[in-house]
């Protein structure tokens, strides 16, 4: 979230910027200003009168220790209303950091200044593209049918098990997942990053962190009995591991990176097109997670893309990547890059990755901070993560996009993975 010193040196310019995001913010950031003003003006109140408690017991104690008994009792019976007053004073501060507390979790991350204005996805600003996107045969099948023909994929039995969204790799298709998985990782970890296999279960603490919660929890599969939940992305235990931290500029770049599943319930995504692998409930994913030194952030969030990039190279998939406009961004993002592959027996465009830098956003939240060399004062972290890749629109794309006669081509990064070269 924002802090209280951003907003308040920075006004005008987070009402401008968040208007990029379709938020208007001029209303509740001038009650948040003024809450705060009243809540200072309180707290000097309450400050002088627990100064002047503490004067007049020091004048009680010499009163005692002269013998003026009677005088010290007189003055401890004016000191009873003094003791109300401040006892209603702190009862109005904390209800008022509350509420400010509560103002500020409203407030969206400021975009970046590269994000354009736009009401939603066609407006996101492709800023490359490469690969060539393969001329298919008029019988060339959806992955859905690719998964049937081949016995890879089955989508009714997860329905069976679970229900829609929850498909049943078998066979070539389990070990093209693990093999995705592996490369990946292995990917990753050539890049510098350190492998953590955290838990798919995380708290609520956790889900707040990173902004999950409250703003996304009808997002998320919950566990009443411990009130846990399901994580919609490694991105939420892996950022956490650093939640009350406070690092060291040499600590920077801290670069880790995971394998985990991923649920989402996607709630109010019915009317769009779910066909097969295109939206799941519960999917694989790698990704990298990186906390950056302010100055290095926007630096580090280019080389995350460039590593993204290199992955869909490799799989010889046609890629374009977008800078996402306000209406479509994230609450919690201030730039954030979309990778899309295309699917070419669909023909459509399939996000894939979506590489974000989330300034200090996620850090005001997390308490996670550093302290340069020499000084007393902390500064809030930057965070960034991205996916590394999610998995289920890949695979829908290698098997549309690499169909032939003889059956379905693999990548060749990936044979040493599959230890096969071709489904049939």
């Amino acid at each position: 979230m924002l802090t209280l010193k951003q907003i308040e040196e920075n006004q005008q310019f987070i009402i401008d910027r968040l208007a990029v995001k379709k938020f208007d913010a001029k209303k509740i950031i001038g009650d948040l200003l003024a809450k705060d003003k009243q809540r200072r003006a309180n707290q000097q109140i309450l400050e002088s009168k627990q100064a002047e408690i503490n004067t007049i017991s020091k004048e009680i104690g010499k009163l005692i220790g002269e013998g003026k008994t009677g005088e010290a009792n007189e003055i401890k019976e004016k000191t009873s209303q003094l003791k109300e007053e401040i006892r209603l004073l702190h009862q109005e501060v904390a209800v008022a950091e509350k509420e400010i507390q509560e103002m500020l979790l409203q407030i969206p991350n400021v975009p970046h200044p590269l994000v354009p204005s736009g009401e939603g996805e066609k407006d996101n600003q492709v800023v490359r593209s490469g690969g060539d996107i393969p001329v298919l045969p008029e019988n060339a099948l959806p992955h859905w049918d690719l998964a049937a023909k081949y016995d890879i994929i089955d989508f009714d039995l997860g329905n069976k098990l679970t229900g829609a969204g929850f498909p049943v790799y078998k066979g070539k298709g389990a070990k093209l997942q693990r093999a995705l998985i592996n490369y990946f990782l292995d990917e990753a970890e050539r890049a510098g990053y350190t492998e953590v296999l955290p838990p798919i279960l995380v708290n609520e603490d956790s889900g707040f962190g990173t902004g999950q919660l409250p703003d996304k929890e009808g997002q998320m599969y919950h566990v009443p009995s411990e009130n846990f939940y399901l994580i919609p992305t490694a991105e939420v235990p892996v950022t956490n591991i650093y939640r009350d931290v406070i690092l060291t500029p040499e600590d920077f770049p801290v670069k880790n990176c995971a394998y985990t599943p991923c649920f989402r319930r996607e709630a109010g995504s019915y009317g769009k097109d779910v066909r097969g692998l295109n939206r799941l409930h519960q999917f694989d994913k790698v990704e990298i997670v990186q906390i950056q030194h302010p100055d290095l952030s926007y630096n580090t969030l280019e080389e995350m893309v460039q590593h993204v990039e290199g992955l869909v190279q490799s799989l010889g998939l046609p890629y374009r990547i977008q800078i996402l406009c306000g209406g479509d961004i994230s609450f919690t993002a201030a730039l954030t890059y979309d990778f899309e592959v295309f699917a070419a027996a669909q023909k459509k465009w399939l996000e894939v990755s979506s590489v974000s830098n989330f300034e200090s956003f996620q850090s005001s939240r997390m308490k996670l901070r550093f302290k340069e060399k020499g000084e007393k004062k902390t500064q809030l972290a930057h965070t960034l993560n991205g996916s590394a890749l999610a998995l289920p629109r890949i695979v829908a794309a290698i098997l549309e996009n690499n169909q032939s006669e003889e059956g379905i081509i693999i990548p060749d990064v990936l044979v040493p993975y599959t230890h096969f070269n071709l489904i049939r």
